[in-house]
């Protein structure tokens, strides 16, 4: 999701899109987490604290979305992206393909890529915020984004594995 939010920014000069893409965004990430909750709710810490950082995470982005209507303001939206938003989504998606590898509810290989994305996301960040780039970390990147929208058109066309026993 955050993903289109860039893209949004990063073609358009308008900040209403932006803005709007930013809370729908954040609504959306918000909405997924509490329909995902009833398939890991087996797994009563992770699921609790997976709803809560998306909560955390969503609410960020429309807040966010908000804070970029003020140029004066936008300093403070800067804040949230980049040193909250980023860690909250990053925990947040460790738990996430977590919960999507023990519960089966997709192909391991799909929770086994998006982990290994969200690895290289955390290892990028964290080198950047001690003043170390390498752009080829960075091409790394790849794997978190093609696993979002893969993920994304899996759960659209096949859904969700319910053969495995939800309890």
């Amino acid at each position: 999701m955050v993903a289109y939010g860039v893209l949004v920014s990063s073609i358009t000069q308008s900040k209403i899109l932006v803005m709007a893409a930013d809370v729908i965004s954040g609504f959306a990430v918000i909405g997924i987490a509490f329909l995902m909750y009833p398939i890991f709710k087996m797994y009563k810490y992770q699921s609790l604290g997976y709803l809560l950082l998306k909560y955390v995470e969503g609410t960020l982005m429309i807040i966010g979305g908000l804070l970029f209507l003020s140029s004066s303001l936008q300093h403070f939206r800067d804040l949230i992206y980049n040193n909250v938003h980023i860690y909250t989504f990053i925990v947040g998606a460790f738990i996430f393909y977590y919960l999507l590898y023990k519960t089966r509810a997709v192909p391991r290989f799909i929770s086994i890529w998006g982990a290994t994305g969200i690895f290289a996301l955390m290892l990028s960040t964290l080198l950047k915020l001690v003043g170390i780039t390498y752009p080829v970390i960075d091409y790394l990147l790849i794997l978190i984004i093609t696993n979002e929208i893969f993920l994304a058109g899996w759960l659209m066309i096949k859904g969700i594995n319910t053969s495995e026993k939800i309890k």
